[in-house]
């Protein structure tokens, strides 16, 4: 009696195809690999067992990959709805209470309304002078670049003369 149900290969890639013929990059690709690593189920099927054959230095044949142990475990079960008894409640013959109506809040004229007013700047108190700012420092970039146009400047002797200052490239 024979199975009827198809069988399946496990097959990884192990090596890169670089450095290798296109005619086996073609069959990685034929197979479905793209990473190393990677395992892909095929259909155990004569053509599929040439393709493997033509470049065992790259693939492999291994057992079906075993599912992590923490995928089994659901992340959240479903149960349902809870049903909360229901009361009956009791019908008292007094009539009940009619809602209030709601009060309306009277309406301003345009006239009426509040000016927004402007925001007032906080002013230093009388007699004191308002605080001055501190002047930013310098970075080591800034004092570097400086250090730098003045050695520029500076003249250089060429055989007991002076020369004219070197020019300096503009950034």
């Amino acid at each position: 009696m024979s199975d009827k149900t198809p069988r399946t290969i496990h097959i990884k890639l192990v090596r890169s195809g670089i450095g290798f013929s296109r005619k086996q990059k073609y069959a990685i690709r034929c197979l479905g690999l793209r990473r190393l690593n990677q395992v892909v189920a095929r259909p155990d099927t004569p053509q599929i067992r040439g393709l493997v054959d033509s470049i065992p230095h790259l693939v492999k044949v291994v057992s079906a990959p075993v599912p992590p142990a923490w995928a089994a475990i659901p992340e959240y079960t479903l149960k349902p709805p809870e049903v909360a008894p229901v009361e009956v409640a009791k019908v008292s013959e007094e009539p009940a209470p009619a809602p209030a109506e709601p009060q309306l809040a009277p309406v301003a004229s345009p006239a009426e309304e509040p000016a927004v007013a402007a925001p007032v700047k906080a002013e230093a108190p009388k007699g004191e002078k308002p605080a001055k700012r501190a002047a930013p420092t310098k970075t080591k970039a800034a004092k570097g670049r400086e250090s730098k146009k003045k050695e520029a400047t500076k003249t250089k002797m060429v055989k007991g003369k002076a020369a004219k200052p070197a020019k300096t490239k503009k950034k």
